[in-house]
């Protein structure tokens, strides 16, 4: 996803109010790892991993304590991860994960938003080849730290690309590695502020405002599903 939509996303959201939108999307990712992989952070990888997004956006320690007793509960609901590609006007091609306990449901909200929306519904499977799936690490730099012996640090772990602006470094690996860069960045000591699996255009377009403008409301109301996770598209 360009990072001009991921800033405009998270002014919205701020807009919005957190409680409102995206801690239950969060509380979704969280109650699907611990119900996978148990309610001990130490001991489930994935479910740290969630807890760390979690707090990335602020969310209260009770709302993440929750989210893990309803997983651990004898009524907690199975939570299926599926994706739905589409098309939408002036060429923008759109990647939709959702997390959901009714599958029903998000086909029949998804193909709505879309069609309605000056869009059409593809095939899964049909922007594979459009989009890579990377790992994204983004942590605070620290006074000890140098971004050219990071980088050499962590060229075994899979880096692909390493970036460092104003105190804030983020690292990019192919979705494969992430495990890899994960045990790598906490054997260095390094204290993650956010750990995301991202899907990223190979070849971006370039719209006008006039044609951003038009692809929005879509984008909006995608982002505002309650089973929608991300949202990618393929305009820088």
């Amino acid at each position: 996803m360009g990072r001009a939509f991921e800033y405009r996303k998270a002014a919205k959201m701020k807009r919005w109010g957190n409680m409102s939108r995206v801690f239950p999307k969060l509380a979704k990712a969280i109650e699907k790892a611990a119900k996978e992989g148990g309610g001990e952070p130490d001991m489930n990888p994935k479910l740290r991993t969630a807890i760390l997004n979690a707090k990335a956006e602020n969310m209260p320690k009770d709302n993440i304590a929750a989210a893990i007793k309803r997983a651990l509960g004898k009524d907690a609901k199975d939570m299926l991860e599926v994706t739905f590609e589409g098309k939408g006007p002036n060429g923008a091609l759109i990647f939709v994960e959702c997390l959901t306990d009714n599958n029903t449901r998000s086909v029949a909200n998804i193909k709505n938003i879309i069609n309605k929306n000056a869009g059409e519904m593809l095939n899964n499977g049909a922007l594979d080849f459009m989009f890579s799936r990377k790992a994204i690490f983004e942590f605070a730099m620290t006074d000890e730290m140098d971004i050219e012996e990071l980088e050499l640090e962590l060229i075994d772990a899979g880096l692909e690309e390493i970036e460092a602006e104003e105190g804030e470094c983020i690292v990019h690996t192919d979705y494969t590695d992430f495990g890899n860069m994960s045990h790598a960045l906490e054997d260095m000591g390094v204290e993650l502020k956010k750990a995301t699996l991202e899907r990223i255009a190979n070849t971006p377009i370039e719209l006008s405002e006039e044609q951003i403008e038009l692809l929005q409301p879509m984008l909006d109301k995608l982002d505002e599903d309650e089973d929608v996770q991300a949202v990618y598209t393929n305009f820088s």
